[in-house]
């Protein structure tokens, strides 16, 4: 299954920018850097809209501009305009439960308490069978403490890890989507990353 539509979670504005909690949409401006994609603000689709082409397959790059815990009136505002399936969109967001460095490609499944990730099956009628890019941010150890921590700047070092992961994730985007899944998992999923098959041979 291919994907059509890709979305960054963020909170909007300057302020919050370098903060964990935006990195869905570093993704989104790492890919839109490496394919020279420019983002237009759309009133229409809560948030600014990009696109970019695979031979005959167009991939449309969201970047909602409503708060997280409202991510889903972004989603559901692109989806349903251009008849996007839930299966074929690819949500980008931050991971507590990975450390920073750490990226995971997941289809389906739970939420993991995620408000953006609620609120985007919550305004897709329930579904959850979109595509996941986990970008670990790590854990600040307290529960009481994640509001504060994922709300602040990472330090130096852990932005470096998760720019790597970015990388990472923008080196195998031509597989995810195209729908080779699981030779993007092998990939990002393997430490060291494992060579590509030659073409013909996989």
């Amino acid at each position: 299954m291919t994907v059509q539509l890709v979305v960054g979670l963020q909170n909007p504005g300057e302020k919050y920018a370098g903060t964990r909690h935006n990195a869905g949409a570093w993704l989104l401006h790492a890919l839109a850097q490496r394919f020279g994609v420019s983002f237009k603000s759309e009133k229409k689709f809560f948030g600014s809209l990009g696109s970019v082409r695979f031979e005959e397959q167009e991939v449309k790059l969201l970047l909602p501009d409503t708060y997280m815990n409202e991510s889903g009136r972004a989603v559901a505002a692109v989806s349903g305009f251009f008849k996007i399936p839930s299966s074929q969109i690819l949500v980008a967001h931050d991971e507590l439960d990975l450390p920073p460095g750490t990226v995971r490609l997941k289809v389906g499944g739970g939420l993991a308490g995620h408000n953006g990730l609620k609120d985007i099956s919550r305004s897709l009628g329930g579904a959850k069978d979109y595509l996941r890019v986990r970008l670990g941010i790590g854990h600040p150890g307290v529960a009481s403490e994640v509001i504060h921590y994922v709300l602040k700047k990472p330090s130096a070092i852990d932005r470096s890890l998760i720019d790597d992961a970015i990388h990472e994730v923008c080196g195998v985007f031509d597989d995810v989507a195209q729908g080779r899944l699981e030779r993007a998992m092998l990939r990002l999923h393997t430490k060291p990353a494992v060579p590509l098959p030659l073409e013909g041979k996989e």
